[in-house]
């Protein structure tokens, strides 16, 4: 197999190539570090890449398959890490002017540290906007980071420089984090798989100012990936007291029990949403061909209004106690949007805040009760195609804000559901568009195994942005 092809391959199917000596780590790094090199400057997914320690690392990795002892399930990996990880060697800036590259960077949060446990090849860091504060990727710091199907495009956000990078054969995973659908949002525009499990299930420190919105989640180009990495990412790191403890199971393998029969709700609209009428289309195409398969779908909404209020409030009170923590002078120095967020959460009270905690749990016990009558709730992922990149919100649109936009996706968080976008096809112009798939608490093994069910009636594998093949 030549080595330039790998950057065609999924994770998976990488492993399965190094088990059988068809390729090796090294030769995979090399071919991501190539096409990094020869292509990131059209889509800034990458703020840092260091192509020694990655070369080191895949050589270790090619010792270790050689003699037949790989220490993990994605020993050899070539992977990324969106820069609001800490990361052992390596600066965490967060998009930000703010913070100071020259300091001791001596801690891996538990995210790196579980790839650098279980052998994935780390090539670099991806980019964000400043803290992740908002559902596109520009940042004062580094710039704007483009769609690879359309350069001319956002890929979405906070993750876009890990959804960018991965659909462009820039590493085959990468990890990001998800505050109000962050991970889902650039899946959906940059046509992969992004994943946000249950609140806890993937540990995180330090913990986030965004408090029981963040969460961590997998990026990948096929379920399988996306299963195969949350099986490490979810081991237990005991500096986050909410983590949960560790699934009976594999996620390697529930991502493959049989969803035929389930009882499953479809809200093209979740009751409130404005929907592209293309986006709707393509939901409602894959959402037949879903109960043709076997699922049992039924039209329904989950009956909540939109939280947006609430949202704003934990979001802008997070955001506020962060920057707080800033050196005198950074107001004129983060991002202007940044600030006016900065500026909100400072408006609120306490009383707000424990309001807007209160509204919290009451969606997590409205959508608890749905899901005692339906398994799973389908939804679109974003309710439009990427738009102009540059712009927190879509040109000409009156919006003032990025949740105007991301209706689909912040309710989740609030309620800490598991919830992935998995692609459904694309648009006349040739963009990506996602379906939604949202679980009970704890039920991340179903929700990947109905995502599993989509992949299967409509593969998206081999559908890659023209950049995406081999040189």
């Amino acid at each position: 197999m030549p080595a330039n092809t790998s950057t065609l391959l999924t994770a998976s199917e990488l492993v399965v190539a190094y088990r059988s000596g068809e390729l090796s780590p090294v030769e995979a790094t090399t071919a991501a570090l190539e096409t990094i090199a020869e292509r990131d400057d059209q889509y800034n997914a990458y703020c840092l890449v260091d192509e020694e320690v990655a070369l080191e690392q895949a050589k270790s990795s090619e010792e270790r398959w050689r003699e037949g002892n790989p220490i993990g399930w994605l020993d050899g990996v070539p992977a990324s890490i969106k820069d609001m990880f800490l990361t052992q060697g390596w600066p965490t800036l967060r998009g930000s002017r703010c913070i100071e590259a020259d300091q001791f960077w001596e801690v891996d949060s538990p995210v790196t540290a579980r790839m650098r446990e279980h052998g994935l090849v780390l090539l670099g860091k991806t980019t964000t906007p400043e803290l992740g504060w908002k559902a596109v990727t520009d940042s004062p710091r580094e710039g704007i980071t483009r769609n690879p199907w359309n350069t001319a495009l956002t890929a979405g956000g906070s993750s876009g420089g890990s959804a960018a990078a991965v659909a462009a054969g820039m590493g085959e995973l990468s990890v990001g984090t998800d505050g109000g659908g962050s991970v889902r949002i650039p899946a959906s525009f940059c046509g992969i798989v992004g994943f946000k499990p249950t609140g806890g299930r993937i540990p995180l420190y330090p913990a986030s100012p965004f408090g029981a919105l963040a969460h961590a989640g997998p990026m990948a180009r096929s379920v399988d990936d996306t299963a195969l990495i949350l099986d490490v990412l979810a081991l237990p790191d005991y500096r986050d007291p909410n983590a949960l403890q560790p699934p009976l199971s594999t996620y390697r393998e529930a991502v493959r029990r049989d969803v035929r029969g389930l009882n499953v709700a479809f809200s093209p609209t979740l009751g409130y949403v404005d929907v592209d009428p293309e986006v709707a289309q393509l939901i409602a195409t894959t959402v037949a061909a879903l109960s043709e398969a076997g699922l049992r779908i039924e039209e329904a909404d989950p009956g909540f209004t939109d939280p947006i209020d609430s949202f704003d409030v934990l979001w802008s009170a997070g955001a506020a106690k962060w920057l707080d923590t800033f050196p005198e002078g950074a107001a004129e120095k983060v991002d202007p949007g940044l600030r006016t967020v900065w500026e909100q959460g400072h408006t609120y009270s306490a009383s707000d805040y424990l309001g807007a905690m209160a509204d919290r749990a009451a969606l997590g016990i409205q959508m608890g009760e749905f899901h005692t009558r339906y398994d799973a709730l389908i939804t679109p992922a974003v309710p439009i195609p990427p738009f102009e990149a540059g712009h927190d919100v879509p040109p000409g649109s009156g919006l003032d804000s990025w949740p105007q936009w991301a209706r689909f996706s912040y309710p989740f968080n609030m309620t800490q559901q598991p919830a992935i976008s998995v692609p459904a096809g694309f648009t006349s112009k040739g963009l990506p568009v996602g379906l939604q798939i949202v679980g009970p608490r704890h039920s991340d093994d179903l929700v990947l195994a109905v995502a599993k069910l989509v992949e299967e009636i409509q593969p998206w594998a081999t559908d890659r942005p023209a950049g995406a093949g081999p040189r």
